[in-house]
């Protein structure tokens, strides 16, 4: 059967991204490549590839084979803005800091606390679950990409949206946490913004357990590196801001 013109052009503009030369430009780019991970790749499973991957039925499809525990490598591909994507799926929690230990994400347990944006978002990397630790290279790349990982995201979508699918993936697995606390289910712990006494500021996000009571019980911040001493008194400071002008606008 012969091909349409059409379909030749179009195939040959999916052929020429699968080999393109800027996929090894931003490997390279990278401070942290694949093969300069501890172990490569983490629980053994298929390499899927998702042609059309941009598209209204591309972007969810993505989101949803990203979380199917039998893919280990996803690849996407289409004719336009298919590196916003894979910047925007790459940012759920099953990406970076298992990427660099080499290990399935699915145990990997990394606390985040502080707030929401830039700076604000402090990852306690020396708290991660499994135990580990990581050089000081390491913790500055983790800590910036989680920190900026919706600039990341919208930098590379090039104004073609913003990090909606890992924030929706995000809102729904939180969303899950709350309704099986509500149900009753023991062990429920999330991290979540909430009135807290943790710190000197009024609210702060930080380990939360959820239970009938919604945020029934709120941790402390436990052990923390030098490194993350310092992330928190910057955190705070533009917390403190922040906190003024939510308070003030609800006041109104």
């Amino acid at each position: 059967m012969q091909l349409s013109s059409e379909a030749s052009q179009r195939f040959a503009r999916i052929s020429a991204h699968l080999h393109s030369p800027n996929l090894q430009k931003m490997e390279e780019s990278s401070l942290l490549r694949r093969e300069n991970c501890r172990a490569k790749g983490g629980a053994p499973g298929f390499k899927v590839a998702i042609l059309g991957a941009a598209g209204g039925i591309g972007q969810p499809l993505a989101m949803l084979v990203k979380m199917n525990p039998l893919v280990s490598v996803l690849h996407l591909y289409d004719v336009v803005n298919s590196p916003g994507v894979a910047a925007d799926v790459s940012h759920m929690d099953t990406g970076a800091v298992a990427e660099v230990l080499g290990i399935d994400p699915r145990d990997v347990d990394v606390p985040v606390v502080g707030g929401h944006s830039g700076v604000t978002i402090l990852p306690l990397l020396s708290q991660v679950k499994p135990a580990c630790t990581f050089t000081a290279d390491e913790i500055n790349y983790l800590t910036d990409r989680i920190q900026n990982g919706g600039t990341e995201v919208v930098e590379a979508k090039a104004g073609a949206g913003s990090a909606t699918l890992s924030m929706a993936y995000g809102a729904a697995k939180f969303a899950d946490a709350c309704l099986r606390g509500l149900r009753g289910d023991a062990g429920i712990v999330e991290c979540s913004f909430v009135a807290s006494q943790v710190t000197e500021l009024p609210f702060f996000a930080s380990k939360v357990r959820l239970g009938r009571g919604g945020a029934e019980e709120v941790f402390p911040l436990g052990p923390l590196s030098e490194y993350e001493r310092f992330g928190l008194e910057k955190a705070k400071k533009e917390l403190v801001e922040s906190i003024h002008k939510g308070i003030s606008f609800i006041r109104k």
